[in-house]
C-alpha cells in the first residue's frame, strides 16, 4: 500500500512526510480493515509532526478523520459487514475498566490510545482499528463531508457541550478553522447568537457568510458580553482577553490539544463573577454517536478543499498558514 510516514519530527516547512510503499496492515482480532477513500487533516497533525505532543512513536502514519470501506474482517469481528462505510477518529482504544471508563468518561482514561499517534492512521491506503472503534456513517454525507466530522466535528461538538450555552444564548468563536465552522452551523441550528474573532481576513468572510451575526480580528472586543466562548486557536495568549469578555457565569472552553504557554490571569478581571475556564479533552464515542446524527439532522455542510495524498506535506503546511477556508481532505482514492 501508499503510505504517508513521519519518520523524523520537525517543521512541516521542512516536507518531513514521505509517501513510500510498505505491506498492507492484516485486522487483528475484533478488528476490521479499512480501505481508505479520504482522510481529513487536523492541526492535532501539526502537533504531532512538529514535537508539540510528546512523540509515542516512529515510524508513524497520521491520520485521524478517515472515511473508508471495510475491506476484511478479523477473528471475530461482526459488527460490520464487507463493504460497510465506516469512519475511524482519534480516539482509538481505552481500558474499560478505569473509574472514568465506568463512568461515561472514556475520553480521560489514563490507558487511552489514539489514530495517528498511538498507532498508524488513514494517511494510507488501509488501516485497521478496532470495530468497537469505529464509526457507520450516515448516508447523508459524501465521504469529503464526512471525513472533517470525525474531529473537527467531534471535538467542536464536545466544546460546544462543555461552554455550556444557555437557551437563545450567545457564544463567542475564536478562532474559525475547520472545527470552528462546524461548531457554528451547530451552534446556529440550535438558535445562538454567533459571534468570531479570528485573524484571516478569508476566515471572517467565511464566518459571516455562514451566520456569524458580529465578526472581528484579533484585538476587537466583541461588541456585547458573551455568555459562553470556544477558543479554537492554540494560543494562550487569547485566554486572557476571552476571559474578559464573556459576563457574569461565563464559560470559556478550551478546545485544543496543545496550547500555548497562557499567561497569568488576574482573578478580579478574569474569574471573578463565578466565570469558569474549561478544557476539553477528546471525546467518547457517544460523543461520536450524537454528533454524526445531529449533523445528518441539521444537515451539516463542512467547506472542503481537497488534496491528493501525495500533497500531504503541502495540505499541512497550507494549513499552519491558515489559508485553507473551511476543512482540508486528503483523497487517497480517487474513485472516493
Amino acid at each position: 500500500m501508499r503510505a504517508c510516514v513521519l519518520d523524523r519530527h520537525g517543521p512541516i516547512e521542512s516536507r518531513p512526510l514521505r509517501l513510500i510503499e510498505l505491506p498492507d496492515p492484516e485486522p487483528k482480532r475484533g478488528e476490521i480493515r479499512v480501505r481508505v477513500k479520504v482522510c481529513g487533516i487536523c492541526r492535532t497533525d501539526l502537533h504531532v509532526i512538529e514535537g508539540d505532543l510528546i512523540p509515542r512513536r516512529l515510524p508513524l502514519i497520521l491520520g485521524h478523520q478517515v472515511i473508508g470501506i471495510v475491506d476484511a474482517l478479523g477473528e471475530g469481528a461482526s459488527q460490520f459487514t464487507l463493504g460497510d462505510r465506516v469512519g475511524v477518529a482519534w480516539l482509538r482504544g481505552t481500558c474499560g475498566d478505569c473509574s472514568c471508563c465506568t463512568t461515561g468518561r472514556e475520553n480521560l482514561c489514563r490507558r487511552s490510545s489514539y489514530t495517528g499517534y498511538h498507532e498508524n492512521g488513514g494517511y494510507a491506503d488501509f488501516t485497521t482499528v478496532s470495530e468497537d472503534f469505529a464509526y457507520a456513517i450516515p448516508p447523508e454525507f459524501g465521504n469529503d463531508e464526512a471525513a472533517p466530522l470525525l474531529c473537527a466535528g467531534i471535538i467542536g461538538y464536545r466544546a460546544l457541550s462543555r461552554a455550556e450555552v444557555p437557551s437563545k444564548g450567545n457564544l463567542l468563536l475564536v478562532g474559525f478553522g475547520s472545527s470552528a465552522h462546524v461548531v457554528l452551523q451547530i451552534a446556529c441550528y440550535r438558535g445562538y447568537d454567533v459571534y468570531v474573532v479570528t485573524r484571516g481576513e478569508g476566515h471572517r468572510e467565511l464566518a459571516q457568510s455562514m451566520g456569524a451575526i458580529w465578526v472581528g480580528g484579533p484585538g476587537d472586543p466583541p461588541p456585547i458580553d458573551m455568555d459562553s466562548a470556544i477558543i479554537f486557536a492554540p494560543a494562550g495568549e487569547v485566554v486572557p482577553p476571552t476571559l474578559e469578555a464573556v459576563g457574569p457565569g461565563g464559560t470559556v472552553a478550551l478546545a485544543g490539544i496543545h496550547m500555548s504557554r497562557i499567561p497569568a490571569l488576574d482573578y478580579e478581571s478574569h474569574l471573578f463573577h463565578e466565570k469558569r475556564l474549561q478544557s476539553v479533552e477528546a471525546n467518547t464515542r457517544d460523543d461520536g454517536r450524537d454528533l454524526l446524527g445531529i449533523a445528518a439532522e441539521i444537515p451539516i455542510r463542512p467547506k472542503i478543499t481537497r488534496f491528493p495524498l501525495a500533497e500531504a506535506n503541502e495540505a499541512l503546511l497550507a494549513l499552519k498558514r491558515d489559508s485553507i477556508n473551511g476543512s482540508g481532505v486528503l483523497v487517497v482514492d480517487e474513485e472516493g
